[in-house]
């Protein structure tokens, strides 16, 4: 049996002292399956609502649904306000990091504060309940504040990621109809400011709706400026009030949008609203870690632009009345042991980070985390993409020290919160497995005619009941909403676009987008099997697998590894060391065509890595767009490696 296997079948038993004080017990997935909407009605009921819902749920014309039908609440309130007026003034909300080392420490009577200054602010530029307000800045404070002002006042808002260009800015602003631009001269990122005006004011001048720009003075850039349009936060927001009365909406009302990109399609504007999102957010983070929030302190590693930063940086922590870090910088910025020195400084006991982050400090080496003291880690979590059972020990050994369970969640931006992922207080763990729906989540693996399948089977990822924080469409599109999610298997089962297996206890494990399996000589192969098998090996630090058109097999398997820091480039012994290594461990047909040894992989800075730029260079294609990467002279670099470190013998 090979390691990963090994790896696979192993199981990490809840800790007892963690099982004893955990917020859920055993009991909670028999009364979520005996009552769902009543077990989603009392996590409703953690939240302060200004008039209650008469119907929890209302699904009479899918796949459009209403949760929590006439209700009433402002989720700005219930993130800052009902803090404060509980005497919870003086906790910290965010202790923020900037990447040049300045530091900045907000409690929630200082976030009231602000957000209060801010929404009075929307107000005097003429942002109305329903407008759409873009969001274009860096992981500072005020891209907070921003949406809580937003949410605070009934206006949608549209977060940016920073690291997108002036086109997908546009794109975003003329779908979205936003009617004002919130970012800042720019921020810091790998030691040097980068600038963000000049883009808004690229793709500003290309849109019609907005009227004006909000400028957030951060890296002291000059700026070119556009007098009676661009406006600076300083003058503005600091002149306003600190008294605010926050509206309660309808808990159907919009809350934001917030878009994702297609290979093939225009982007597309995942629309969430207020009642339901918030509901499950606030609940899944609360559940999910096992927030306690007198004591922990807790870390998302991602950014505000994606969903995972909204969901839990934002409205699920903030709800819960969490202490959280906020971190403006790169991990190796300006040394490799960059995070580790702020959770020793912080004393951080939460960790939510990305598989891909994980398998960089792979590759860095075991002793860079070894030089700090992170025993105040007690939860560790993962997001983003499945993660293979190498990493996910290395995870729990070299970050965790060997206590800390790992808490691996499957969602996505259109489900708005977790869908499928462990309790640490009541699951024992599987390395790998995303293992069980969430308590009140119906998560189901079927076949190609929507079959339910039984254990030890591979087959698709769908949902065959309604969640509270679910899109409810794609801004302005409905049919499209239709068409992409609730059309394979019928206008009540969501298909997620994932496959997954479920092994012989049950339990689930995501292989990735159903574009992401291959077809070699008609078997169907994951790229996460072989990705998994290729880390297992003790010189591979990270992998990314792509299928490649073969005359004779259909597909082929071309593998691209980065190497542990330790570990030598012995080219082709070593190459045929790892072909051998996938073939025993997951069979001969998983045995790569191709391994190509590299530096780098592309990634863009959400640390996604663009598979699609690797099936171009495995294909000899031109290359398509990188303007998304975060370095795009990496696939210079693996272009040059193609003739040395590949093979394709047999």
């Amino acid at each position: 049996m090979s390691e990963s296997t090994e790896l696979e079948g192993r199981r990490f038993p809840v800790p007892e002292e963690l099982a004893a004080q955990a917020n859920v017990g055993p009991d909670v997935y028999e009364r979520a399956a005996q009552d769902r909407l009543g077990f989603w009605a009392e996590a409703a009921d953690r939240l302060t609502w200004a008039q209650r819902w008469d119907e929890v749920l209302d699904w009479s014309n899918p796949p459009f649904a209403k949760w929590f039908v006439g209700g009433k609440l402002n989720v700005a309130y219930n993130c800052v306000d009902r803090h404060v007026e509980a005497g919870h003034g003086e906790q910290v909300a965010y202790h923020w990091e900037g990447e040049p080392g300045d530091t900045r420490t907000i409690t929630y009577a200082q976030l009231k504060d602000e957000v209060c200054k801010a929404a009075n602010a929307l107000v005097e530029l003429g942002v109305q309940t329903g407008d759409r307000v873009a969001i274009y800045m860096p992981m500072i404070p005020e891209a907070v504040v921003a949406m809580l002002a937003c949410a605070r006042i009934g206006a949608v808002h549209m977060v940016v990621f920073g690291g997108f260009s002036s086109d997908a800015l546009a794109s975003r602003i003329t779908d979205s109809g936003a009617v004002l631009v919130i970012t800042a001269d720019g921020g810091y990122r790998r030691g040097a400011p980068s600038a963000l005006k000049p883009a808004v004011d690229e793709a500003v001048g290309r849109t019609q709706s907005v009227r004006n720009v909000l400028v957030v003075r951060r890296t002291e850039q000059d700026v070119e400026w556009t007098e009676g349009r661009d406006l600076w936060w300083h003058d503005v927001v600091d002149r306003q009030s600190t008294e605010h009365t926050a509206e309660a909406f309808d808990a159907e009302h919009p809350l934001y949008i917030m878009y994702t990109s297609g290979t093939t399609a225009s982007p597309k504007g995942i629309l969430h609203t207020s009642g339901g999102y918030l509901t499950q957010v606030a609940y899944s983070h609360w559940a999910s870690f096992d927030l306690k929030a007198d004591t922990d302190v807790f870390w998302t590693s991602a950014d505000i632009g994606w969903v995972t930063g909204h969901s839990y940086i934002v409205y699920g922590p903030l709800a819960n009345r969490a202490t959280s870090i906020m971190y403006e910088g790169t991990p190796e910025t300006p040394h490799r042991g960059r995070w580790f020195e702020l959770i020793e400084k912080y004393k951080v006991t939460i960790l939510y980070t990305a598989p891909t982050v994980i398998r960089t400090f792979m590759k860095w080496g075991e002793d860079i985390p070894a030089k700090f003291d992170l025993s105040s880690l007690r939860v560790l979590g993962s997001v983003g993409e499945p993660i293979n059972p190498e990493a996910w020990l290395w995870y729990h050994e070299h970050i965790g020290g060997g206590r800390c369970p790992i808490v691996d969640t499957w969602w996505q931006t259109e489900t708005g919160a977790h869908m499928i992922n462990p309790l640490p207080g009541v699951t024992s763990l599987k390395p790998g497995s995303a293992q069980t729906p969430f308590p009140g989540i119906s998560a189901k693996v079927v076949d190609d005619e929507g079959n339910e399948l039984g254990d030890d089977t591979t087959g698709l990822l769908v949902l065959t009941e309604p969640w509270p924080s679910m899109l409810r469409t794609i801004w302005g599109d409905d049919d499209r909403y239709v068409d992409t999610y609730w059309s394979r298997f019928g206008k009540e089962v969501y298909f997620a676009g994932d496959g997954a297996k479920k092994d012989a206890d049950g339990d689930i494990w995501l292989l990735g987008r159903v574009d992401d399996v291959m077809n070699v000589s008609g078997h169907r192969i994951s790229t996460t099997e072989v990705e998994s098998s290729l880390v297992a090996h003790p010189t591979v630090a990270e992998a990314a697998v792509v299928g490649a058109s073969d005359p004779t097999t259909g597909q082929g398997i071309v593998a691209f590894v980065i190497l542990r820091g330790n570990a030598e480039d012995s080219g082709d012994e070593l190459v045929q060391q790892l072909r051998t290594h996938v073939a025993k461990d997951i069979g001969p047909i998983a045995k790569p065509r191709q391994i190509m040894v590299v530096q780098e992989l592309p990634k863009t800075r959400s640390g996604k890595i663009m598979r699609r730029l690797l099936r171009d260079i495995a294909e000899n294609r031109e290359l398509g767009d990188v303007t998304t990467l975060t370095d795009s002279s990496v696939m210079n670099l693996i272009k040059d490696k193609l003739p040395a470190s590949s093979s394709s013998d047999d």
